[in-house]
């Protein structure tokens, strides 16, 4: 059983592979992923000053409902360019950065929520569509800042997706594992290898895990972690990988500059504990 999925092709949708436990207990992992840590990272994701938000833009309305439906269904196009264009035109008509964020991509997220939990939408649906949200919030300059700084009696990892995946069914069963271990978890959504970096310079972790899906993934992998160690608020980050790709191929953790390689779920938080500084 591989970290994130049990001995299946490789493939960029984890939607599509096995995963430990019966069906109902897959559902609450992933909605509390969802409502858990997705949703509330990203609304959070800055505080917003009062005084710099003009409650009406120059030139420009807030957006209507029929405009937050739109955008919903932009992040959900299969086009990757629909909702940061969406997003422009915006911006080009008069709503700042603050207006986008608090009127826009906060109701949508609210939105998205709320169709999972009444089954209006899948899993993949609302991944793929949080993805595209958090990526637009990184490009209009908005950021998480509510994780510590230091580190704390608890231990934290963030299990992420190697860049290029749009899935993270596999990283929200292996957060289920470390939650129960005790580990406070954070499930990265960052499309980019920049943004994972920019994640482990805004928080303290004591270890990451990295789901690599795809050939095409594990060819930056090493500059990924390169640039993870560098950016790291921790200078002893514990760094693991995992996903299917390594049920496919032998490769040794030392390749990536990775301290393990984890090939079944209910051995990862075991396996970053064993790769903890012991002093």
């Amino acid at each position: 059983m591989s970290m994130f999925s049990k001995g299946v092709p490789a493939s960029n949708d984890d939607s599509a592979k096995p995963v430990i436990g019966s069906p109902t207990d897959c559902q609450s992992s992933i909605l509390s992923i969802i409502e858990s840590e997705i949703i509330p990272r990203l609304l959070k994701a800055e505080r917003i000053d009062p005084l710099r938000l003009s409650l009406v833009p120059n030139g420009r309305a807030m957006p209507s409902a029929e405009e937050l439906d739109a955008f919903v269904k932009s992040c959900l196009s299969l086009d990757p360019m629909a909702a940061q264009a969406f997003v422009a035109q915006l911006m080009d008509e008069g709503l700042n950065t603050e207006h986008v964020f608090m009127e826009l991509i906060s109701p949508a997220a609210r939105y998205l929520g709320e169709q999972w939990e009444s089954d209006r939408m899948d899993f993949t649906q609302v991944t793929h569509a949080l993805v595209r949200l958090h990526a637009i919030a990184h490009e209009i300059g908005f950021e998480y800042k509510d994780g510590p700084l230091i580190q704390g009696e608890i231990k934290r990892v963030m299990i992420a997706s190697a860049p290029g995946s749009k899935h993270i069914l596999g990283p929200t069963i292996v957060a289920e594992f470390f939650r129960k271990e005790g580990w406070q978890v954070v499930v990265e959504v960052s499309p980019s290898a920049k943004e994972l970096a920019h994640a482990v310079t805004n928080e303290w972790f004591d270890a990451v895990g990295i789901s690599v899906s795809v050939e095409q993934q594990v060819q930056g992998l090493e500059s990924l972690i390169q640039l993870i160690k560098a950016a790291s608020r921790n200078p002893r980050l514990a760094i693991m990988l995992g996903g299917p790709i390594f049920t496919l191929h032998s490769f040794e953790a030392g390749q990536f500059g990775a301290g393990g390689i984890c090939t079944d779920a209910r051995e990862a938080a075991a396996m970053a504990w064993s790769l903890l500084p012991k002093d």
